[in-house]
């Protein structure tokens, strides 16, 4: 299994970015796709993620400003990321969840929101 993230960059504070992912290879029993990110020296902490019935969950740093959504047919997961902040600005990663307790990761995206 291959998790494929896309859509970070450089932007600045106020601004929007849209994060992708999409996977492939043998996924079986699907529960849910999210986003984490990760700066330097702490852990990784959960952004938001979504079941396979669009039921969302969002870490409240974030509620208001990030939507995060799926195409359960395409294995796809987006995150629209809007009014970013500089604490914002980390390494963003994709993951996949599945009914087995299996986790899988995208290989990360950096993300960073000038002042």
């Amino acid at each position: 299994v291959q998790l494929q993230a896309s859509g970070g960059g450089l932007v600045q504070a106020g601004g929007s970015l849209r994060l992708s992912c999409a996977a492939s290879g043998n996924i079986y029993r699907i529960d849910t796709m999210g986003w984490y990110r990760q700066a330097p020296g702490k852990q990784r902490e959960l952004v938001a993620d979504i079941t396979t019935t669009s039921i969302a969950n969002y870490a409240d740093s974030v509620k208001g400003r990030f939507t995060i959504s799926r195409d359960n047919a395409e294995n796809a997961v987006y995150l629209q990321m809007n009014n970013l902040k500089p604490e914002d600005t980390d390494v963003y990663y994709c993951n996949l969840h599945t009914w087995v307790g299996r986790d899988y990761w995208g290989q990360g995206t950096l993300v960073t929101v000038s002042s």
